[in-house]
């Protein structure tokens, strides 16, 4: 496949998606924007054509397809699956799933895919918002073969060396689950950080520690310069402690369980989230203003994710012995 893709696209334009299609599109790709709905407002003026039908993407995509999926995991991607594959590809189009999909699930899907000589990818994505529009994180599972054809594309939209072929299907959806559970492990740490600092016996100016912190510390991080950031913005720990979440480190430490990995932090950060349902605690307020600042996560309660967390994840457990392995080609 010696094909150079400058088109392609992108299902679903939410934050991720409608901002990595602007990055492509800035950096003069073709990108084909599909929702439900009208362009979003701040896409609107950019080069993305726009159509809320998947079906033109037949006609409007030179061969080999390619079509980004960004849309909340579940059965939704399922069904699009089918009518990708039934009404608008053809053998050698490749699908990337670049949402948040449980590993299993992806290996099914490609299975299901492969059977119509269509390539399926997974890959997971990081780096929020603001990572989409200027340089994005990923994570790539799937065949050779269409990983090296796609492969230029998401380099073009990495950071530098933001980019890593995790290995066959399902690969780039477990290294981006890992992740999550890591992630949520960094924001316990901070959030009870956090919560140390305001129970203090001093008076701390606690904007002038973190800007320290993030200057030459061990901790220095994205994560220690968006609480500093929101920590100013909120004028301290002023929003509600109400943590919310799509569930995907549930599936992590189920996933642990099954494997007989202890992961004790991974868990512990789940529960800790879970408890923060019921309290007003500080630790939580500082976490849920770091995922506001780098994914624009809603502050309280949001109906929306809690239906994502509950029907994210479409298939079961699968074990180390069932896992179709893609080689990468040498």
């Amino acid at each position: 496949m010696e094909n150079i893709i400058k088109s392609f696209a992108t299902i679903g334009l939410g934050r991720i998606g409608g901002n990595l299609a602007l990055h492509a599109s800035e950096k003069g790709y073709d990108v084909i924007g599909v929702n439900r709905h009208e362009m979003p407002e701040f896409l609107q003026g950019s080069s993305i054509k726009h159509t809320n039908e998947i079906e033109d993407l037949a006609k409007l995509l030179p061969h080999p397809r390619l079509v980004f999926l960004y849309i909340p995991a579940g059965k939704a991607i399922d069904a699009i699956l089918d009518q990708l594959i039934n009404e608008v590809l053809e053998e050698g189009d490749i699908i990337v799933d670049g949402g948040n999909s449980y590993w299993g699930d992806s290996v099914r899907r490609a299975k299901k895919v492969e059977e119509r000589k269509i390539y399926y990818l997974d890959c997971g994505t990081s780096g929020g918002a603001t990572g989409a529009k200027s340089g994005a994180c990923f994570m790539v599972g799937g065949a050779g073969e269409p990983v090296r054809l796609v492969e230029p594309v998401l380099k073009d939209l990495a950071v530098p060396d933001g980019f890593v072929y995790a290995g066959p299907s399902g690969a780039g959806h477990y290294v981006k689950l890992v992740h999550n559970g890591i992630e949520f492990g960094m924001l316990q740490a901070i959030g009870e950080g956090m919560h140390l600092l305001e129970n203090s016996h001093f008076a701390h100016n606690i904007e002038a520690v973190l800007k320290c912190w993030n200057n030459g510390s061990v901790i220095r991080s994205w994560l220690i310069q968006l609480m500093e950031e929101q920590y100013k913005e909120q004028e301290g720990l002023r929003v509600p402690s109400y943590v919310e979440d799509t569930g995907e480190v549930n599936w992590l430490v189920e996933d642990a369980m099954h494997l007989e990995v202890p992961i004790p932090v991974i868990a512990q950060s789940v529960m800790q989230l879970l408890t923060s349902r019921d309290k007003d605690k500080k630790w939580a307020k500082a976490i849920a203003m770091m995922r506001h600042g780098f994914g624009e996560h809603p502050f309280g309660e949001n109906e929306t994710i809690k239906n994502h967390r509950k029907k994210g994840k479409v298939g079961g457990f699968i074990k180390r012995a069932d896992v179709h392995q893609n080689k990468a080609e040498d």
